[in-house]
């Protein structure tokens, strides 16, 4: 670890600076709401001076873009890694250059993934920033000091996964923070969540040279993410089959002109399994059930942790276990099957690819950046538990956005307005 008096840091390689500048470079162009509008303002008024935020999020370019942006308001950013293999080495490195503490390398040890949440809990923060809830949960478990003493105002969660596990939190009674589910804003789950993980089911399997079209490819789940997966397997001549245990997403899927069967019933005919469900073992972790996959089947995992495909399991039962590019394994089976896993079972898009296009993170990073605002102007008027992001500010950032798109809308008149928001005129 280096520390000297501008920045803290571990990360795998400083060469690799020039590298990762010219990546937020090219993030930075796609994402004029984040890195232009709210930026510009956040210089010039710095809404965050005296305010320490931690985000344990996957390290790309574009939540290097939203670093700068927080950076750019006076905050002082601390930023770890919410997946052992999403972290990008090059972009670490500029954030560094950039006086962004960082602790977060492609590749590490769930022992070395913890240690770099504590790293940045150690800084004091005072907005945590999580994706998939790990820091946002070791504060309460490892650091209670930090939301007792009131140095933790509030959190945002960017993920469904994460957002599950804080309502569970939060019926129990054991959630002593506010938490804003900023991953349930409009701008954030009708554009990153379907579109984002949509064009994922394409980068996940980019390199191993599949042809979409004729191909069954399974669907686990029809939320947000999953939807969008569906609609761009089709898009790509697919025949596409949904898995679903919500009886109402499950008939979405069927009027959507989807098959629609239990997983079990896919795994003899699918020739590609992608997972987006925020659940643990959606295929059963079985000898039976992996004997019934098909031969050549592809496994990828698109939602947040390793456990939807069984891959402990699925490692378990191979005879053999072949790497044969990176971050791809050929999985030999007793009987001679061979099946292929993407990502270790991790996320499929960040891991192969580089995840979400910078254009939708746009609208979700720039949820995070005016929330941040927001939660340090109001800090003395919020109170624990799960907390909705405001409609305004969910409201501004589809205006800001349309606006870099030079879109023009409608605009209520008074007596439209008066209209909708009241009873009294009716037949």
């Amino acid at each position: 670890m280096q520390v000297n008096k501008m920045v803290n840091y571990k990360i795998a390689d400083e060469s690799l600076a020039e590298k990762g500048k010219e990546s937020l470079y090219v993030a930075e162009n796609k994402m004029p709401v984040t890195a232009k509008i709210i930026r510009e303002r956040f210089a010039k008024e710095k809404p965050l001076v005296g305010i320490t935020v931690a985000g344990c999020l996957h390290i790309t370019k574009e939540t290097a873009n939203l670093a700068r942006t927080l950076k750019a308001g006076g905050a002082d950013v601390w930023l770890c890694g919410s997946n052992p293999l999403s972290t990008q080495d090059d972009v670490t490195a500029a954030l560094v250059k950039e006086d962004i503490n960082v602790f977060a390398w492609h590749g590490n040890t769930d022992e070395e993934f913890y240690w770099c949440i504590r790293e940045c809990l150690k800084a004091k923060p005072n907005i945590l920033i999580d994706d998939g809830a790990d820091m946002i949960v070791t504060a309460h478990k490892e650091f209670p000091e930090l939301i007792e003493n009131g140095t933790i105002i509030a959190c945002q969660e960017e993920t469904t996964t994460g957002v599950k596990r804080f309502k569970a939190m939060d019926k129990q009674g054991v959630l002593k923070v506010p938490l804003f589910p900023v991953n349930d804003a409009r701008c954030k789950n009708q554009f990153d969540n379907e579109l984002g993980t949509g064009q994922g089911v394409i980068a996940a399997i980019y390199g191993m040279h599949v042809l979409f079209a004729g191909k069954v490819v399974v669907i686990a789940g029809y939320g947000h993410c999953s939807s969008g997966m569906a609609l761009r397997a089709r898009g790509l001549g697919a025949d596409v089959i949904v898995t679903e245990v919500d009886p109402i997403k499950a008939l979405q899927a069927r009027f959507a002109g989807f098959q629609v069967m239990p997983i079990e019933k896919t795994l003899p005919i699918a020739d590609i399994i992608l997972t987006a469900t925020g659940c643990k073992h959606v295929i059963p972790p079985s000898k039976e059930m992996f004997d019934k996959l098909k031969e050549g089947v592809i496994l990828g995992n698109l939602g947040h942790f390793d456990i939807e495909i069984p891959t402990k399991e699925l490692y378990e039962h191979a005879m053999e276990i072949k790497p044969i590019r990176q971050d791809v394994e050929e999985l030999i089976f007793p009987d001679g099957k061979k099946i292929y896993l993407l990502a270790k079972g991790r996320l499929a898009n960040l891991v192969l690819s580089e995840g979400h296009p910078a254009e939708v993170m746009d609208m979700s990073f720039g949820l995070q950046s005016l929330m941040s605002e927001y939660i340090a102007k109001n800090k003395d008027n919020l109170k624990p538990g799960m907390v909705d992001v405001p409609v305004e500010i969910d409201d501004r950032v589809g205006f800001l956005k349309l606006q870099s798109m030079g879109v023009e809308i409608d605009t209520l008149t008074e007596e439209q307005y008066n209209y909708i928001h009241g009873y009294e005129e009716g037949t």
